[in-house]
């Protein structure tokens, strides 16, 4: 059944594998090397915006992405072809990390000029200066608090192909509206065109508000913006593809 899957689907799925098994043994210093970290962080390399997509953070995480690239990703790659469907992953995986980060950067300012108000040094905390807290008690706390959510932005990774599965299920959503797919706790089978939306809505809700539970939900959405927009372009013209 492996073999029957489509060579760019089946390679994708083979990397992440491999990248999990190797880094499950290797452990939290490559991860950390390869994982997408905030673009202004101590931490960020360059190359991170592409491997992150293969990283993942658990068993679980890994199975359900590859199960997911596996349920649609075939339909798309024969749909589209070799040389779109590879642009419409990475360009959806692209799309995750610029969106999710730009979000961080508007957090990010928020926080470093509510800390620069209540008088801690943010440029010079950032620079690896020692900085002392100041003002009353309540105040400490407070700049503790706001310190504490800033090193959150700027030391936890990003991992998952989950951005660019979205942009692949947000593709097939607009090539495909009226294709019908089962969810859990659903009874019936449901209509992709109408279930995307609610996905996105719901996604966009958690990231905004702060209630993702360590998922990073507008990554989903920065995915499947950019499947939308792919698809719909070339919607157009989809038997020049092959």
């Amino acid at each position: 059944m492996f073999n029957n899957i489509p060579p760019i689907t089946r390679n994708i799925i083979i990397i992440n594998v491999i990248v999990f098994i190797v880094t499950s043994l290797m452990g939290n210093q490559i991860i950390g090397y390869l994982a997408g970290f905030y673009p202004f962080s101590p931490f960020f390399h360059s190359w991170q915006i592409i491997t992150h997509m293969f990283m993942h953070g658990s068993i679980m995480h890994i199975l359900f992405n590859m199960m997911t690239l596996f349920s649609f990703g075939p339909i798309l790659e024969q749909t589209l072809g070799d040389k779109k469907y590879l642009i419409l992953y990475f360009l959806s995986g692209l799309g995750a990390f610029f969106l999710f980060n730009l979000w961080n950067f508007v957090e990010a300012q928020q926080l470093s000029n509510e800390l620069q108000q209540l008088g801690f040094n943010v440029g010079a905390y950032m620079s690896g200066a020692s900085v002392e807290f100041s003002g009353n008690a309540a105040a400490v706390l407070k700049q503790k608090e706001l310190l504490g959510s800033l090193k959150d932005i700027v030391t936890t990774p990003m991992v998952g192909a989950s951005g660019a599965i979205f942009g692949v299920v947000a593709a097939f959503a607009t090539l495909y509206p009226d294709s019908k797919i089962g969810i859990m706790f659903i009874p019936v089978p449901i209509k992709v065109k109408y279930l995307l939306p609610i996905v996105i809505v719901i996604s966009v809700y958690l990231g905004v508000s702060g209630n993702g539970g360590g998922i990073a939900h507008l990554a989903h959405v920065g995915g499947a913006l950019v499947g939308w927009l792919l698809a719909r372009s070339w919607k157009k013209h989809l038997y020049r593809f092959n």
